[in-house]
């Protein structure tokens, strides 16, 4: 077989690609799913805040692009990705199997994340016969809301509620990044023991 990686670097010092496309063979099969900060249940809301704890799944065909840790602040500022989870199996049903499993045993404490979103959808017969589109979420969400549908539940959130709850989270880290700057500040002025034997000793020459 070619290095890929070797390959790459001929490429980048000028050589002509030496992989044609009857090289290129299908193997097997992969799912990623892309793990993020949000709450599936409030229309994928960021929901930033402190990892307080973390287990991160793993095994044959298992993957994990991670760069996160316990006691990592997920911000509100920037992109709120926490990995991408990747399977590879014989074929489709095995790689779904083995994502459902890894799904299963990965756990993000502290904030709320669309590892159940994953779950519920390879769960689903659509997604798991491969009737897959740029409309499947939408349908798949439909779903959802029309097996989860009680007359007696609160009703969805209004477009002015969801501003109301972004804004209200955006403050919240706003206040707490300034708390954490003046107490940064703080430490960073107070005079050490060290410092202070130092001068002692100085004044006394």
């Amino acid at each position: 077989g070619i290095d890929l990686a070797a390959e790459q670097i001929r490429i980048a010092a000028g050589e002509p690609l030496r992989i044609r496309q009857e090289d290129i063979r299908w193997n097997g099969s992969a799912i990623e799913c892309r793990v993020y900060a949000e709450d599936p249940s409030m229309m994928f809301l960021p929901s930033p805040g402190r990892i307080t704890s973390l287990q991160v799944p793993s095994g044959p065909g298992i993957r994990d692009d991670s760069g996160v840790c316990p006691g990592w602040e997920v911000p509100i500022f920037y992109d709120p990705m926490i990995s991408k989870l990747v399977a590879w199996g014989n074929g489709r049903p095995e790689a779904i199997a083995r994502l459902r499993r890894a799904l299963d045993e990965y756990h993000v404490g502290g904030i709320r994340t669309t590892i159940p979103f994953f779950r519920d959808v390879l769960d689903d017969e659509e997604f798991r016969a491969g009737h897959i589109d740029t409309g499947y979420i939408a349908r798949f969400l439909d779903r959802q809301h029309s097996a989860t549908s009680d007359p007696a539940q609160v009703p969805p959130l209004s477009d002015e509620e969801v501003a109301g709850a972004m804004i209200a989270a955006f403050d919240f880290m706003h206040e707490s990044r300034e708390a954490e700057m003046v107490a940064d500040r703080r430490s960073f002025t107070r005079e050490s023991n060290w410092k202070r034997a130092a001068r002692s000793a100085l004044l006394k020459r």
